[in-house]
């Protein structure tokens, strides 16, 4: 129970998150448009965050928060190629939701946002702590 404890927030953040991207997929209204493409991938970044914020609790969140920003800009970068066996995977919701199908160079702005958004979340409930630096006394 311990371990879970620290996490919790972050337990509480991801299933919110992984909520409101589901939302974000199969809201239609105002805007939809804008919700199904970049809303989306705003959330996708901080999903994966706070997710490797609560598995790797000793990490850095800027190191997490860079390494999904330079996984992802990969992943937008293979939409640009159309082989079977992604195309295999695209074929559902869950594999579209994941790797996409399209690219989009307004996403990388979307993804700096996300990025932000949930490196901000991730070094607020984060259990790492940077260490503190000894203090000279002066006598």
């Amino acid at each position: 129970m311990k371990r879970i404890a620290p996490r919790l927030p972050m337990i509480i953040i991801l299933v919110a998150v992984g909520l409101i991207g589901i939302g974000t997929k199969l809201y239609r209204g105002r805007f939809e448009t804008w919700f199904h493409l970049y809303a989306g991938g705003i959330v996708y970044e901080v999903f994966w965050i706070v997710l490797f914020g609560a598995i790797f609790a000793r990490a850095r969140p800027g190191r997490i928060a860079i390494s999904v920003f330079v996984v992802t800009c990969a992943l937008e970068f293979l939409q640009l190629y159309h082989p079977p066996v992604l195309e295999a995977i695209r074929s559902n919701f869950f594999g579209r939701a994941l790797i996409g199908n399209g690219f989009d160079p307004w996403d990388f702005l979307y993804y700096v946002v996300g990025c932000t958004i949930g490196w901000v979340l991730c070094r607020a409930t984060s259990p790492w702590r940077k260490p503190k630096r000894k203090q000279e006394i002066w006598g």
